[in-house]
C-alpha cells in the first residue's frame, strides 16, 4: 500500500493530510488561535469535589474548569491490562477542595464540556512512552507476535527506571537495545524538567506543552511504512531535516519539500476536506451513506441510491452494504468521529452476509491507529461501534453552531413567519393609536404577507383600521420581522413603495401570474411587479419598464435596454 503524508504550512494554520494509496484516509488541523491541548500537563486546584458523580472539577487556567473522575485521579494496580485503577474508591478520598493536583489532559473540551483531566501522565517518545505514576511494561497489541513481544518486554525491562512504566509502540517492533537507551533517557530526563516546573511555579500554571501538530506527526504517524512525507514550506522542511538527523536519519530521503502550486488542491485534499462538511457521502456504485452527528451519538444510514444491481437484490443489498462498510470506516478517520457510532445497514435476511459485512468492518478498522470495537449487530439490525474520542472532530474545527437555527439545521419556512409576522401586526394594533404600522421583513415573506393582488394586506388593513406599509428587505434574515408604527404622515410618504411610474429595473421574473397565463411575477423588495408577456421567461432577469403604480403592486413592460 502506498503511504504518504502532505503537510500545507500557512501563516493561519497547519494542515497534514495522510494518504493511502491515493484516497485521503486522516486530515489534521491546528491552528494558531485554537491549539491543541491533549497531552498538556497543567499544575491546577481543585474547586469542587462531587461526591455524587465521584469526580471533581480542577481549575487549570482554562475558561472551563477540567473535570477529573475518581479512576483517574488513582494510579492504577500493576498489571499491563484487566486493572480497574478507581474501584473501592471514594472521591472524597483522594481529593480536597483547594488541594493543588498535577493533571494531564486527556480529552479535549468539546461543545460545553471542559477537558477531561487525569493524573495518570503519559510521556510520548519516538519509540516508548513513559508513564512515571506506573509500575508495569505493556506492548503495543498491535505487535502480534508472542517471541518479539516478549523480546521487547526482556529488552525494555533492563532499561526501566525504577517505580515507572513503559508502554512498547508499534513503531519500535524488531529495534536493538540501544534505539530503546536514548528514547528512555530523554523522557526521563523530561518527567524530571516537569517536576522541578510544577514544585516551583504558580497555580493554575501550564507545566508542559505537548509537541506542535508536525512535530507529533513525525513521532507518531511518519514510520517505516510511510512512503513520502511532502512539506510545502521550507522553513518547517529544514526543521524536520534537523529533527529526523536526531532521531531518525535513516528516513531522511522520504522527506521532499514542494513550493510549487497547492499542494492540497494537487492531492485533491482540498475536495475532500469541502466534501467533509456534506452529510451524504456518494459511493463510487451510486449508492450513499447518510452522516448525522448529534452530541450523544453518531448515526449512519446505508441507502443503495442510483444503485440497481445486476442480479438479484440480496446480491446488490450485500455490495452496497460491503461499499459502504470501506467508506464508513474511511469516513471515521477523515472526520475524526469518536465516542458511540450506530449503522443503520440495508436490512439482510442471509446470516452469511450479515458475517461478511462484520468481517469487512473488523478488516477495515484495522487500518485506523484509533482504538475501534465493533459490537456486533443489535436485534433491530443496527450495528453498534465505539470509537475512541480524544481530539475535536474535523467538523468541530471547521464550522461553528448556526446563529439562526442554533443547532436545529432548518430555519423557519416562510409561512410560518408570515403567520407571526401577522399576529404580532395584530397585536401592535391594538395597542398603538398610530394611523400606519410598518413590517420590515424578508422579501419572500412580504409577498406572502401581501398575498396576490394585495388580497391579504387588504384583509389585515380591514381588522386592524390601519394602513399597514410591507417593506421587503433583501439583506434580512428569513426569520427576522420588524415592526414599528408610524405615527406622523411624513413618515408614510417617505416610505411610500418602492417603485415609480417611467423607472426601468432588472426584474427576476419568478413565477407565472395565477390568473393571466400571459404574464409573469417578479418582486422589488417584495413589492409585486406584473410583467405582461413574461410567463415564457420563469428565472430569468429581464429589464422591465414600471407602466402602472399600485398600492400593492405595479404593472410593468418588458423593454430592450440597448434602443
Amino acid at each position: 500500500m502506498l503511504k504518504e503524508i502532505l503537510v500545507n504550512v500557512r501563516e493561519e494554520e497547519t494542515r497534514v493530510a495522510v494518504i493511502e494509496d491515493k484516497v485521503v484516509v486522516e486530515i489534521y488541523i491546528e491552528r494558531s488561535l485554537n491549539q491543541r491541548l491533549v497531552g498538556n500537563i497543567y499544575k491546577g486546584k481543585v474547586e469542587n469535589v462531587l461526591p455524587g458523580m465521584q469526580a471533581a472539577f480542577v481549575d487549570i487556567g482554562l475558561d472551563k474548569n477540567a473535570f477529573l473522575f475518581v479512576e483517574d485521579a488513582l494510579a492504577p494496580r500493576s498489571g499491563e491490562e484487566g486493572f480497574e485503577p478507581g474501584a473501592g474508591h471514594n472521591i472524597t478520598d483522594v481529593l480536597k477542595e483547594g488541594q493543588e493536583v498535577l493533571v494531564q489532559i486527556a480529552k479535549e473540551p468539546i461543545g460545553t464540556k471542559g477537558a477531561r483531566v487525569t493524573t495518570n501522565m503519559t510521556l510520548p517518545g519516538r519509540y516508548l512512552v513513559l508513564m512515571p505514576n506506573v509500575d508495569y511494561i505493556g506492548i503495543s497489541r498491535r505487535i502480534e507476535d508472542e517471541k518479539e513481544r516478549e523480546r521487547l518486554r526482556n529488552v525494555v525491562e533492563k532499561f526501566k527506571p525504577p517505580n515507572m512504566g513503559l508502554i512498547v509502540r508499534t513503531i519500535a517492533e524488531g529495534l536493538s537495545e540501544e534505539d530503546f537507551r536514548q528514547d528512555i533517557l530523554l523522557l526521563t530526563k523530561l518527567w524530571k524538567k516537569i517536576q522541578n516546573k510544577a514544585c516551583h511555579g504558580p497555580c493554575p500554571n501550564l507545566i508542559h506543552k505537548d509537541l506542535e501538530l508536525v512535530q507529533r506527526i513525525l513521532r507518531d504517524l511518519f514510520t517505516e511504512d510511510i512512503d513520502s512525507l511532502i512539506i510545502d514550506s521550507r522553513y518547517e522542511y529544514e526543521k524536520v531535516m534537523e529533527l529526523m538527523e536526531l532521531t531518525s536519519p535513516e528516513l531522511k530521503g522520504r522527506v521532499t519539500l514542494y513550493e510549487q502550486e497547492n499542494l492540497f488542491e494537487k492531492y485533491g485534499v482540498e475536495e475532500e476536506i469541502e466534501k467533509i462538511l456534506k452529510p451524504r457521502v456518494w459511493l463510487k456504485s451510486g449508492g450513499y451513506i447518510v452522516i448525522d452527528r448529534t452530541e450523544a451519538l453518531t448515526a449512519i444510514d446505508v441507502n443503495t441510491g442510483k444503485y440497481v444491481g445486476s442480479t438479484n437484490l440480496a446480491d446488490t443489498v450485500l455490495k452496497t452494504n460491503l461499499e459502504a462498510c470501506t467508506e464508513i470506516c474511511r469516513q471515521l478517520r477523515l472526520r475524526n468521529i469518536g465516542g458511540i457510532i450506530i449503522i443503520d445497514f440495508i436490512d439482510m435476511l442471509s446470516q452469511s452476509h450479515q458475517n461478511l459485512v462484520l468481517q469487512k468492518l473488523e478488516e477495515e478498522t484495522r487500518k485506523d491507529k484509533t482504538k475501534t470495537n465493533i459490537l456486533g449487530l443489535t436485534q433491530l439490525g443496527l450495528v453498534e461501534i465505539t470509537r475512541k474520542k480524544v481530539r475535536q472532530g474535523l467538523e468541530n474545527v471547521l464550522l461553528k453552531p448556526c446563529p439562526y437555527c442554533e443547532g436545529k439545521g432548518k430555519v423557519l419556512s416562510e409561512e410560518t413567519i408570515s403567520i407571526r409576522a401577522k399576529n404580532e401586526i395584530l397585536k401592535l394594533a391594538q395597542h398603538t393609536s398610530a394611523e400606519a404600522i410598518l413590517v420590515e421583513v424578508h422579501p419572500t415573506v412580504a409577498s406572502l404577507l401581501i398575498g396576490g393582488s394585495g388580497i391579504n394586506l387588504r384583509d389585515m388593513e380591514s381588522k386592524t383600521r390601519k394602513h399597514i406599509l410591507v417593506r421587503g428587505c433583501e439583506h434580512y434574515h428569513q426569520e427576522v420581522i420588524n415592526i414599528r408604527a408610524l405615527h406622523s404622515q411624513s413618515e408614510i410618504d417617505a416610505i411610500g413603495v418602492p417603485v415609480r411610474p417611467g423607472q426601468i429595473l432588472e426584474v427576476k421574473v419568478e413565477e407565472p401570474h395565477a390568473t393571466n397565463i400571459y404574464d409573469g411575477i417578479g418582486r422589488v423588495n417584495g413589492f409585486i411587479v406584473d410583467i405582461e408577456a413574461a410567463s415564457s421567461l420563469i428565472g430569468e432577469t429581464v429589464p422591465v419598464e414600471i407602466t402602472k403604480v399600485f398600492r400593492t403592486y405595479c404593472k410593468a413592460r418588458m423593454v430592450d435596454v440597448g434602443k
